[in-house]
């Protein structure tokens, strides 16, 4: 029979299943949060908290990374979902929402790093459309929803002996459940780009040969206005080396230090929104994945500055990955 948890007690379930069985039988169904901030330019530190739970396989787990005092910051924990597959701690990490879509506690207590951030809501939270993605053979690789949120952390972190007060900084939050199978996705790209007056996020997934499978995001304004949608997006980037010029990314080429270029928005309504940024790997998924993560600093075309995070990643696409990754 099913696994019953404490959670079945309350008014919350949406299909005639106990929360341990999941809507889509697939071993890389999961639900996952993710939080990411980072200090006011491009060579600050950046801190990621990924946590995940995965009904199939009655697990969950834990991703610490970023870059500290210009290092790479990377851990991993896991623990079998038992009897509490709700409870949001896994090892030393944990998350914990103190009042839904304002405020998250996040923690970290590793021997090597310590992290007690709180996130504060700037922004309300937008909810992206279900996206969907087979592969040729009518695999189900992905489909998912997934919630973005801009906020500012307070608190502290510490590596070892580097103890820093964290005080306003700018990031984002996500929230995503569903179907993930990220070492067989060709290519998307997830930007959370903060400026002052608000956030512009995009999550933008195509195939192989540049064909666009799903774009959703919104230009959300700091004031609490409600979010205005993304209809179309599209982007000129290209890797870079370590003094900033153009470079191929090859087969999970170290020579890739960086990224640069243009991306422009169209939101509902016909506004257009061109953002120039250039910036460096904030957190490389090499050797696993290829791409990763980059600490951008950013312009608008309409003079405004601000950093961003963008995720370019994926196996095999025509302009990132023309060297299909193993």
């Amino acid at each position: 029979m099913p696994t019953l948890t404490p959670d079945d007690e309350r008014f919350v379930h949406q299909i005639p299943e106990p929360l341990s069985v999941v809507g889509i039988e697939h071993e890389h169904w999961r639900e996952s949060y993710f939080f990411v901030t980072h200090g006011p330019d491009v060579d600050s530190d950046v801190i990621i908290v990924a946590m995940a739970a995965y009904p199939p396989r009655a697990m969950l787990d834990a991703l610490v990374l970023g870059r500290v005092g210009g290092e790479p910051l990377f851990a991993y924990h896991a623990r079998p979902a038992g009897d509490d597959p709700q409870r949001t701690v896994v090892g030393p990490v944990a998350v914990e929402i103190v009042e839904p879509f304002c405020e998250v506690r996040v923690q970290v207590a590793q021997e090597d790093f310590e992290a007690d951030l709180s996130f504060t809501a700037r922004t309300r939270p937008y909810g992206l459309r279900r996206g969907r993605m087979l592969d040729d053979a009518g695999k189900l690789l992905w489909d998912q929803s997934h919630m973005i949120q801009s906020g500012t952390y307070r608190g502290h972190y510490r590596r070892g002996d580097r103890p820093v007060t964290v005080d306003g900084w700018l990031g984002q939050r996500d929230h995503s459940w569903g179907v993930r199978e990220h070492g067989r996705i060709p290519m998307w790209t997830w930007l959370a780009i903060q400026l002052p007056d608000g956030m512009l996020g995009v999550w933008h997934w195509e195939l192989a040969n540049g064909a666009r499978v799903f774009t959703d995001g919104c230009w959300a304004p700091a004031d609490g206005g409600e979010p205005v949608p993304v209809v179309d997006f599209a982007h000129d980037l290209h890797w870079t080396d370590a003094a900033g010029a153009a470079v191929d990314y090859g087969e999970h080429d170290p020579a890739v230090e960086g990224l640069a270029g243009e991306v422009v928005f169209t939101l509902a309504g016909g506004r257009r929104v061109t953002v120039r940024g250039a910036g460096r790997w904030c957190a490389s998924y090499r050797p696993l994945y290829g791409g990763g993560q980059h600490l951008m600093a950013v312009e608008t075309d309409d003079g405004r500055r601000g950093t961003a995070v963008y995720e370019v990643t994926g196996r095999h696409h025509h302009r990132f990955f023309p060297t299909p990754l193993g």
